[in-house]
């Protein structure tokens, strides 16, 4: 019968350590289970959109594991000193009514602007860098909003020309019928942003998967834009405007989201507020298809990342070479490729929240993995903007500088309206390392904000139980981790 080895003690101050901090000792192991991507590709940093090398002081690999130290610290700070829900509750102080006028104001400029990129894309020049509607669409639009709205709340609601639209022609019918007519149809509960999954991934097809000379052609996006105005008109008419446009119009979906981020929110009787930074996104509307759209947010933006970079230009001939012993020719074959690749990409998102919220389930029988996953859906939402932000910043800075000359030229046929047609593009707002430290601050800036409010929930959820609460929180600190250092890996591995 073998004998075991004797095992040798270990020494006291080691032997202290592990019985005063095992929260801290604890947390450091899932933190390092999270740096996957960050020990496996260590030796590349290039952020999204640069066509070179940022020159930083310490070496990239760092990046990763400092982000990961500063998630499992914030966490233990969070175990430690946040004991009671303070996120649950948004407490907006009012400030000052907003006038019945500017609304109308910003809806003007709205419906003023989307006519622009309407009448630029289909009359004006069909060089995407000299026509105004490819700017706007892709960098005023996609990336410029989102950030105004994490700062200044809900601004879309009154841009939105297809609202603004829906409202006037609901208030013609109104007069014209001599009173409230009430929808055709109503909304049904099953569908909740299901529509609004399919215009985001319908957007993000359009902008990384179509054929690039169509994507950026002028005529196109004036046409999908059209396209996509009359679809929302048309809903908003048969379901309500309200009902459509809260939760099938995937742009206000998104940029509603992002707005409960904001310090500022108006209330229902048109005030301007003050709240707690965070404390609106507690108060989200989880619907079918809620989770779905969050996760979309991620995966496509992950899926801008990726594409760009060594991984997927080292597969992506094996997998279009599929399609292409399939019969298909070379476009078909590519766009199914980069099909494939934003479909796996999103369900990857899917997949890493759903393994965090089992490893929740399996800290108490009290709630089940439906229930938690719709509860700590919100927690999502900053990294999703982390993941805007930080892709697309360099993007918003330097291509958002040619809205000035565009304003004044928006056909591309040497105009000058408002005297800026000569002005060019400065590179050298910032430089590639500050660009790079901007990226990894919004990285990291979100993921302490999942952190705080999912901590916040979970004080909520097993009140009373401190312990259950921040064990809770072992999971969905490692998918914080593990998004943290994907989200840096992706940055880094861009253009390499």
């Amino acid at each position: 019968m073998p004998t075991s080895r004797p095992r040798t003690a270990a020494p006291r101050a080691v032997r202290g350590w592990r019985s005063r901090h095992p929260l801290l000792r604890r947390s450091l192991l899932l933190g390092a289970c999270g740096l996957l991507p960050g020990i496996l590709f260590p030796q590349t940093a290039l952020a999204h959109g640069i066509v070179g090398r940022a020159n930083l002081p310490i070496p990239t690999w760092l990046f990763s594991w400092a982000a990961a130290i500063v998630l499992v610290l914030s966490f233990v700070a969070l175990s430690t000193l946040w004991r009671t829900p303070q996120l649950q509750q948004a407490r907006p102080r009012r400030l000052i009514k907003i006038p019945q006028l500017l609304d109308w104001v910003a809806s003007l400029v709205g419906v003023a602007l989307f006519a622009l990129v309407l009448y630029s894309g289909f009359a004006g020049s069909q060089v995407a860098s000299a026509n105004f509607s490819v700017t706007f669409v892709y960098v005023v639009f996609w990336v410029g909003l989102p950030v105004l709205s994490v700062l200044f709340g809900d601004v879309f609601a009154a841009l939105s020309p297809w609202r603004t639209s829906a409202r006037v022609l609901s208030a013609v019918v109104r007069l014209l019928r001599r009173g409230t007519p009430s929808p055709l149809l109503r909304y049904p509960d099953w569908l909740g942003n299901w529509p609004a999954v399919a215009g985001l991934v319908g957007f993000a097809w359009l902008e990384l998967v179509y054929e690039l000379n169509l994507r950026d052609h002028p005529a196109t996006i004036a046409a999908l834009s059209l396209g996509y105005f009359l679809a929302m008109l048309a809903g908003m008419m048969l379901f309500g405007v309200e009902q459509w446009d809260s939760q099938a119009d995937g742009f206000r979906v998104y940029l509603n989201m992002l707005s409960r981020l904001a310090p500022i929110c108006r209330d229902q009787d048109g005030v301007l507020c003050l709240r707690r930074p965070l404390s609106g996104i507690t108060q989200l509307p989880i619907r079918p298809g809620t989770i779905a759209v969050i996760c979309t947010l991620i995966g496509t933006t992950t899926f801008d990342g990726l594409s760009n970079g060594a991984v997927w230009r080292k597969s992506e001939p094996s997998l279009q070479s599929v399609f292409a012993d399939l019969g298909f020719g070379p476009t078909p074959a590519a766009e199914l490729t980069y099909s494939v690749g934003l479909v796996l990409c999103i369900l990857l998102i899917l997949a890493i929240y759903r393994l965090g919220i089992r490893g929740v389930a399996s800290v108490s029988a009290r709630y089940d993995t439906k229930t938690l996953s719709r509860t700590f859906a919100h927690t999502l939402v900053p990294i999703a903007f982390a993941y805007v932000l930080a892709h697309y910043f360099s993007l918003l800075l330097w291509q958002g500088q040619a809205v000035i000359y565009l304003f004044s030229d928006p056909l591309g046929d040497g105009s000058n309206i408002l005297g800026t047609a000569g002005y060019q593009i400065d590179y050298h707002v910032i430089s590639y390392a500050g660009i790079w430290y901007v990226q990894v601050a919004a990285l990291l800036g979100g993921h302490v904000a999942g952190l705080m409010l999912a901590h916040d929930r979970a004080l909520v959820l097993y009140k009373g139980r401190i312990e259950a609460a921040v064990r809770s929180q072992y999971w969905l600190l490692a998918v914080m981790v593990a998004f943290t250092s994907f989200g840096l890996w992706l940055l880094s591995s861009v253009g390499t």
